[in-house]
C-alpha cells in the first residue's frame, strides 16, 4: 500500500490555487484574513490527505465569524470561502445566500420559523452570510423573535454541518457582545477572523486599481488631489473604506464627463477621455467642508459588509 501523496499536484488539482490568485488580485491589502483563509485551506488539504492514508481526522467545523468596518472586503471573502469549500469538496454548490435580520426574523408569532428555514434552504450546499448578525439578538424585548432565529440557526449549524456553513459578519464589538449573549453559538463558530481598516496607501491602490479596470488615470495633479480627498474623507461620518473610494470613483467619472460635456464644440483625443484631472477631484464637497451630501458614503444599513 502507498504511504505517501503528493500534496502539491493535490493542490493543483483542487484548482483552490486559482481561486487564492483571485483573491489576492480582486483585494488590496488585507494580508491577515488573506493568510488565514490560506491556512484554512492547507488545513482542509491536509486532512483529506491523512483521509487518504487511513490517518485519524476530525470532520472540521467550517462556520466563521467575520468583524471589521463596512468596505473591508467581507462579502468578497465570503464568496471566496464558498467556492474554495466547493473545490475541496465540503460544499455541494459553492454559492452564497447573503441576508439580514429581515430575511429570517417574522413579525409575529410563527413567522419567523419559515422565513429562516426558508434562507437556510437556499443556502443548502453554500454558504448562508448574515450581514450584522448582532441585529438578531435584542435583549429585553418580549415581543422580539430574533431570538427563536437563531435557536434555529443553531440547530441546523449543527445538523446541516455537512451540507451548509454560516458566517456571521459585522461591526467587531458588536459581534463580541452578540456571541457572548449566547455561549452555544460561540462554540459553534470555529474561525473568526478580523479584517482591518485600509490604510491611506491601500485606498490610494484601491483608487488606481478601479480607475485601471475602468480605463481612466489620474493626472499628476490629480494623484495629489486625490490623496488629499482620501484623508479628508476617512475624518468624516460613515466612511466606509473601499466601497466609499468606489463611490469616490464614480463621482469623479460624472465630473470628468459633465467637463467634457461643457467643452463639446471642442475635438477630444483619447487622453481627455481618460485623464481624470485635479479640478474633476477638487469639485468633491469634501473640500467644501461638508459632511453629508454627494460624497457620504451609503448609510451602513443600505449594503452588506
Amino acid at each position: 500500500m502507498d504511504s505517501s501523496i503528493d500534496l502539491e499536484a493535490s493542490f493543483i488539482a483542487s484548482g483552490v490555487g486559482d481561486v487564492l490568485e483571485q483573491l489576492d488580485t480582486e483585494l488590496i491589502g488585507l494580508r491577515p484574513v488573506k493568510t488565514r483563509i490560506r491556512e484554512i485551506a492547507a488545513l482542509l488539504l491536509v486532512d483529506q490527505a491523512r483521509q487518504s492514508l487511513d490517518l485519524v481526522t476530525q470532520a472540521p467545523s467550517l462556520h466563521m465569524s467575520f468583524t471589521g468596518q463596512p468596505g473591508t472586503g467581507k462579502t468578497t471573502v465570503a464568496q471566496r470561502i464558498s467556492q474554495i469549500l466547493h473545490r475541496l469538496g465540503y460544499l455541494r454548490k459553492g454559492h452564497v445566500i447573503t441576508v439580514t435580520r429581515d430575511d429570517l426574523v417574522g413579525q409575529y408569532v410563527g413567522h419567523t420559523a419559515p422565513k429562516t428555514r426558508e434562507m437556510i434552504k437556499r443556502a443548502q450546499g453554500g454558504v448562508l452570510f448574515i450581514d450584522e448578525a448582532y441585529y438578531l439578538y435584542k435583549p429585553g424585548n418580549e415581543r422580539d423573535y430574533g431570538a427563536e432565529a437563531i435557536e434555529i440557526l443553531l440547530q441546523e449549524m449543527e445538523r446541516q454541518r455537512n451540507d451548509l456553513v454560516v458566517i456571521f459578519a459585522g461591526y467587531k464589538d458588536r459581534m463580541t457582545a452578540f456571541y457572548n449573549s449566547n455561549p452555544g453559538l460561540s462554540s459553534r463558530v470555529a474561525h473568526h477572523i478580523d479584517f482591518p481598516d485600509y490604510s491611506q496607501s491601500e485606498l490610494m491602490a484601491i483608487a488606481q486599481l478601479l480607475l485601471d479596470q475602468q480605463q481612466y488615470r489620474f493626472s499628476e495633479d490629480a494623484v495629489e488631489a486625490f490623496e488629499s480627498y482620501i484623508q479628508r474623507r476617512r475624518q468624516l461620518p460613515f466612511f466606509a473604506n473601499a466601497r466609499s473610494i468606489r463611490n469616490a470613483i464614480d463621482r469623479l467619472r460624472l465630473r470628468h464627463a459633465n467637463r467634457l460635456f461643457s467643452q463639446r464644440d471642442q475635438v477630444l483625443d483619447r487622453d481627455a477621455l481618460i485623464t481624470i484631472e485635479a479640478a474633476d477631484v477638487l469639485a468633491s464637497r469634501v473640500f467644501q467642508g461638508e459632511v453629508d451630501g454627494t460624497d457620504r458614503a451609503l448609510p451602513l444599513r443600505e449594503g452588506p459588509h
